[in-house]
């Protein structure tokens, strides 16, 4: 082969077209795609009013389920609010029902007739120091936050409660068995200051405690939960001065054994038959009208210069050969004031209508009463039906 040969050969090879094997390959392509017929059109999102309806009913959907755990996070929430609030009020109301009991046997000893000092100093150690702990439980109470400050009037109030029955027992300790009158005004006026503690702490709790903590929790949003009350002294006349003057004399007797000084003494003032309020007389037969609620009320009176305690009273009906016998008995009764009693729930036989009763109140006689003429008397009633 010559030069030119070769430049012949290779320009036959390189010079081949391209587009000749292009078009091979272009229509081997297109017959493997199917041939030579149209392209399948391009895929589109669909459009129209049934994709859009289920877009919105996605998102209402989406709504409604915010909304519900919304709603459902909030009532868990004020649920356990509720609770925590309904938690403390329990503590609470068992620190002030312990507290009420003990203000109730303060006053009933206090009223004792044969009360002695000696007992009396060791009890009232024993309630402070039960203050003293109910004070010390009270610290222990976790309030809710809004209430805490709120909660150390309610510890305050205990602690006054405890201060003062301490207060008063070592009052009664220093008091001497004199009987001058300077030595027992002075006596006087130490208990009655160490008292007006127990009757502050009853204004605490109500005032600074109670109304405070009812107020908050309203505006909390918490409803159903009572705040407790407590009240230590149910009379303040129990522990006025003159309360206390007539202890101490009470006292000054009871040191020295035997009888109580001083006079002593009750009376009966009325009965009345009720319904109707018909008085009975002495000087006169009385009709009284009977009905289911046929009841005899005796007014009685201190007419001496101590309190009387646990005053016994007792009415007779006596008509033909039946007796019918009922008993009451009064607490309490300060000089100078009176009391009642009723009696009822009468079974009369029935030859007591028409038929003249004999129906007598007794007012038993306390210690130390000289005059009992006035105790007792007898009244002459005639039943009829109501």
């Amino acid at each position: 082969m010559s030069t030119f040969d070769d430049d012949n050969i290779a320009f036959d090879f390189f010079d081949e077209p391209e587009t000749v094997e292009t078009t091979r390959r272009g229509r081997k392509a297109r017959v493997g795609r199917g041939g030579d017929g149209p392209r399948r059109p391009p895929m589109r999102a669909p459009t129209g009013i049934v994709p859009l309806a289920r877009l919105v009913g996605l998102i209402a959907i989406a709504i409604v389920v915010v909304v519900a755990l919304v709603f459902w996070i909030g009532a868990c929430q004020g649920k356990s609010k509720h609770d925590e609030y309904a938690a403390y009020a329990s503590k609470v109301r068992t620190i002030a029902q312990s507290s009420n009991r003990l203000g109730a046997q303060f006053a009933n000893k206090f009223l004792l007739a044969d009360l002695k000092l000696s007992d009396l100093e060791t009890s009232l150690q024993t309630y402070a120091q039960q203050e003293q702990q109910a004070y010390d439980e009270a610290q222990q109470i976790r309030a809710p936050g809004p209430l805490r400050s709120i909660h150390q009037r309610l510890i305050d109030a205990l602690e006054l409660r405890a201060k003062g029955l301490a207060g008063l027992g070592d009052a009664l300790a220093n008091a001497s068995s004199t009987k001058s009158v300077a030595a027992t005004t002075a006596e006087t006026d130490a208990l009655t200051a160490q008292a007006q503690l127990l009757t502050a702490s009853d204004v605490v709790w109500e005032q600074l405690y109670v109304l405070p903590a009812t107020q908050e929790m309203k505006t909390q949003g918490v409803t159903g939960v009572v705040v407790p009350s407590s009240q230590f002294v149910s009379n303040s006349d129990l522990v006025s001065a003159r309360s206390f003057g007539i202890l101490l004399a009470r006292l000054a007797g009871a040191s020295t054994g035997g009888t109580p000084t001083g006079k002593h003494g009750d009376q009966l003032v009325s009965v009345v038959a009720n319904p109707g309020s018909v008085r009975l007389s002495t000087s006169s037969a009385t009709t009284v009208k009977v009905s289911a609620g046929l009841t005899f009320v005796a007014t009685v009176e201190d007419s001496g210069n101590f309190n009387e305690v646990n005053v016994p009273v007792t009415l007779t009906i006596a008509v033909g050969k039946k007796t019918i016998l009922k008993r009451q008995e009064i607490p309490l009764i300060e000089p100078a004031h009176q009391a009642t009693v009723s009696f009822g729930n009468f079974q009369l036989p029935t030859n007591a209508f028409g038929a003249k009763a004999t129906v007598t109140v007794n007012v038993g006689a306390v210690a130390g009463e000289v005059n009992t003429s006035n105790n007792k008397y007898s009244y002459t009633v005639f039943f009829t039906l109501g």
